[in-house]
């Protein structure tokens, strides 16, 4: 796939670096941890608990750099999204409608969003109540190494 030196989209957040307070940085007591690692022992559904426990949206900076391989995926995906925008607002014109663009969110580790609280674990995600989608970029790596499913076709 050619994707270099072609449009990029504008609606994207880099939250990359960003950690939800109390998964890292603190702010969650040892009963809790606790009480979640039971839970998910249990089958249940972590992030339930935690949406409970930790204050929402409360976030904290951490001093990230990300590699010159992250930046050309972080490249990628907005060539990507650009490219989707450009093919659903010319169907939606054909139709007579609008389409409205969603915002693309790159993450590390865990964000929250409308939907709740989610880690890299869950994978990419649209949340339908911030009309966001969520990609933490090490999916890619996950996608070559474990799913054996390297390449550009694959991650677009």
């Amino acid at each position: 796939m050619d994707w270099k030196g072609r449009r990029t989209s504008t609606n994207v957040e880099d939250q990359r670096g960003r950690s939800v307070k109390g998964i890292v940085g603190g702010g969650i007591s040892i009963v809790s941890v606790v009480v979640v690692i039971i839970f998910a022992l249990l089958g249940g559904d972590p992030t339930q608990i935690l949406n409970n426990v930790l204050p929402a949206g409360t976030e904290i900076d951490s001093s990230y750099t990300a590699s010159a391989e992250e930046e050309e995926l972080a490249q990628f995906v907005s060539v990507v999204l650009a490219e989707t925008e450009d093919i659903w607002t010319e169907q939606f014109r054909l139709e007579g409608e609008s389409y409205i663009n969603p915002k693309l969110v790159l993450y590390t580790g865990s964000v929250e969003s409308a939907c709740g609280l989610s880690g890299s674990a869950t994978g990419p995600f649209y949340c339908p109540g911030d009309s966001k989608v969520y990609i933490d970029l090490n999916f890619f790596k996950e996608l070559r190494d474990q799913f054996k499913a390297p390449g550009d076709f694959a991650m677009a």
